[in-house]
């Protein structure tokens, strides 16, 4: 068994090494920007990034999530420190919450992942995708005001990022438009039939475009000074000095804080955040996986309260599965956890050996592959594919978008899920009964679930049934029929003779929720 899956990863390593490299410099920068954001040292950041690839990714389900710190924490986390006292304390109510989301996952608690409706998921993607785009297009230009936006669809609106985006083209770099502009025609480029088809291929657009951006720098550091690229627009890692210093720089929770009452709260909210956040990307994440795999919902809450417990204990910051990065991993052409766990790697032996080089990386590179993603997350062709699907699909599909990018991503997709159950109801008050006429001949038919709320629509349907018809009330294709059905169903049967109709009642004997001395009564009315 081991063989075979070793067997597994090594026949894939040629996609997912690639991108292992791909999603680690995608992850680099965000982590370092959610941590400054969060309030919490830098290294932070790193940690958890590292636990989420190097332990999440052999613990998950899923073969393309990739786990991380998420700015949808940020606000949580950054609160959380003021609110505790410490950063000690934050790391404390991680490990909680860890503990918390691994009780989830034995409880079963993942199983609502499978109650997201597709439209709204589609839909999530999809205004991830705009964030995205309308968040790095001022980092592409060379205005760098957010260093948590590069996927903060959690707690920033649109409205904040558009302003930001705005005010961006005021005071943007020459040299980062050059480094973003060049960067995109490359990965565009390289989607192309022609470059997939040549030995081109091996080569991860995405790598090509920060070896461009470097090169670039190095270049104009050499011949045209005025044209390099400030320091502010570069990737900012902590440089150590030899790579043991990595251990000295690991914070340890302080359990003290176990006996403020505050440190649940927080722990609390961490996991049902985390949580929720993670269920939500590993939905999208399978949505996208080209061999649509489905990922187990459980087991991935226990991997993400075993990477919560591990980063809290070495002084990382929560992490949760992020579709960002899962989606870059996916782009970028991942095939297994490899890609993930290589990210993870590439992470740890970057901050241990070469991190001063590290930050010859442009953030115009990083903001064009982003923006790559975005597009692809949200491609006009999804718009038009919704629209054939009809309202039922593309509302709940454009609800949450606009949701979301006027509110946050639970928000939205909390409205996206009601307008998805609206529809649902809906179909299934018209689905769940019947009628058919065929000249005095009527077919009542009870399909599937009747429930309560079509009391209001048999009733109607009963109305239509005119004077001296025939009516046969077929229940054989109903698995469930509520009492009220019942009670409206045997009104009507005593009423029937006044009205000259005859009425003939099949198989709802036997229905698990109809006593048999109710079937009787309405068999004994009907022959009466």
């Amino acid at each position: 068994m081991i063989h075979k899956h070793l067997t597994y990863y090594l026949n894939h390593s040629k996609d997912d090494l690639p991108a292992g490299i791909v999603v680690f410099l995608v992850a680099l920068p965000l982590c370092l920007g959610i941590a400054l954001a969060s309030g919490a040292p830098l290294f932070s950041g790193l940690i958890a990034g590292i636990v989420g690839g190097l332990v999440v990714s052999w613990l998950s389900g899923s073969q393309l999530s990739v786990s991380g710190p998420a700015a949808g924490l940020t606000v949580i986390v950054f609160n959380a420190i003021e609110t505790l006292g410490s950063f000690q304390g934050l790391l404390t109510a991680c490990v909680l919450g860890g503990v918390l989301q691994l009780g989830l996952g034995y409880l079963r608690a993942g199983i609502i992942g499978a109650f997201f409706p597709a439209a709204v998921i589609k839909g999530m993607l999809a205004a991830i995708g705009l964030i995205l785009i309308i968040k790095q297009l001022p980092h592409a230009v060379g205005f760098d005001a957010s260093f948590e936006g590069d996927e903060s669809y959690m707690q920033e609106s649109a409205s904040s990022s558009i302003a930001e985006f705005l005010a961006a083209f005021e005071r943007f770099s020459i040299s980062c438009v050059i480094i973003s502009v060049a960067s995109l025609i490359i990965l565009v480029l390289w989607e192309l039939p022609a470059i997939k088809k040549s030995f081109l291929k091996i080569i991860p657009g995405p790598l090509l475009a920060v070896i461009l951006g470097i090169s670039y720098n190095l270049i104009a550091t050499l011949v045209a000074p005025e044209f390099t690229v400030k320091p502010e627009h570069m990737v900012s890692l902590p440089v150590l000095n030899q790579p043991l210093d990595f251990f000295s720089h690991l914070t340890f929770p302080d359990f003290s804080y176990l006996a403020n009452p505050k440190l649940y709260l927080v722990a609390l909210t961490i996991a049902i955040i985390a949580s929720l956040e993670t269920l939500l990307s590993l939905e999208a994440t399978d949505k996208l996986d080209p061999l649509k795999r489905i990922a187990p919902t459980n087991r991935e809450l226990k991997a993400q309260g075993v990477g919560n417990i591990i980063s809290g204990m070495l002084g990382g910051l929560p992490i949760t599965a992020v579709i960002v990065r899962s989606s870059a991993n996916i782009n970028a052409g991942g095939k297994t956890r490899v890609s993930c766990f290589f990210h993870g790697l590439l992470l740890l032996l970057s901050t241990m050996f070469i991190s001063q080089y590290l930050n010859a990386i442009p953030l115009a590179c990083l903001a064009a592959i982003l923006l790559h993603t975005g597009y692809k997350l949200a491609k006009p062709s999804l718009f038009i594919e919704y629209y054939r699907k009809g309202m039922s699909q593309l509302l709940p599909f454009v609800i949450t978008i606009i949701a979301i990018l006027c509110t946050d991503l639970l928000i939205g997709i909390a409205i996206g899920m009601a307008i998805g159950l609206f529809f649902v109801i809906k179909a299934n008050y018209h689905a769940a009964i019947t009628l058919i006429q065929q000249g005095q001949h009527y077919t009542l038919s009870l399909n599937k679930d009747v429930s309560f709320l079509n009391k209001a629509l048999l009733r109607k349907l009963i109305l239509r049934i005119p004077e001296n018809s025939t009516v046969v009330i077929d229940a054989s294709q109903a698995k469930f029929i509520d009492h009220d059905i019942l009670e409206t169903l045997q009104d009507f049967l005593e009423t029937a003779p006044d009205d000259q109709i005859t009425v003939e009642v099949v198989d709802l004997y036997g229905k698990e929720n109809i006593p048999k001395h109710e079937t009787i009564l309405i068999l004994e009315s009907v022959n009466d």
